[in-house]
């Protein structure tokens, strides 16, 4: 039996609402933030890099995976169901997470290479600024799981024509 035949449909994803939520898949997009473990994960081994050169391998180590690559490696209790909602959710929704993941793997390979070679006194500069590119990924890739992503497009969209309708009645 498969991981969607036992669970009960619900609405928009077709997966048990309570389930999703329980297992710390946001019900409405089907995406859990778990998968963000992976990159935080490589900023920790990053930062402590930066704080202990010795440990410049481990960081470089890191190999990026995608969200079903990740969860089918992960000891998550709930993984096939994680990657089933991934593969109900809004493909809109699992393009623009793709799209920041591969920012975020983009921005850590680059770094591995380069601070395999850097000069110690290099380093922390390097990590610095690759932290700073990758935390807002991160966050953005955060607000993408929780549906926040477009209810602040939306809003921005809604804000902007709201301006353009104030400013006809202005003159």
């Amino acid at each position: 039996m498969t991981v969607l035949a036992a669970i009960k449909p619900a609405s928009g994803l077709g997966i048990d609402r309570a389930r999703l939520i329980e297992a710390n898949i946001n019900p409405v997009t089907g995406l859990a933030t778990d998968y963000l473990n992976h990159f935080n994960e490589a900023i920790m081994m990053l930062e402590l890099a930066m704080q202990m050169p010795e440990c410049i391998d481990d960081f470089c180590a890191w190999q990026p995976l995608s969200y079903c690559e990740h969860f089918a490696a992960s000891r998550f209790k709930e993984r096939d169901l994680a990657i089933a909602a991934y593969g109900q959710s809004d493909p809109a929704l699992r393009r623009r997470l793709d799209e920041l993941a591969d920012a975020m793997n983009a921005i850590l390979l680059a770094t591995a290479a380069v601070v395999q070679r850097a000069e110690p006194d290099t380093l922390a500069t390097l990590g610095e600024k690759a932290l700073g590119r990758l935390r807002p990924l991160v966050a953005h890739a955060g607000a993408v799981i929780h549906g926040a992503e477009s209810a602040a497009a939306e809003a921005n969209e809604v804000d902007a024509n709201q301006a353009a309708v104030d400013a006809l009645f202005e003159h």
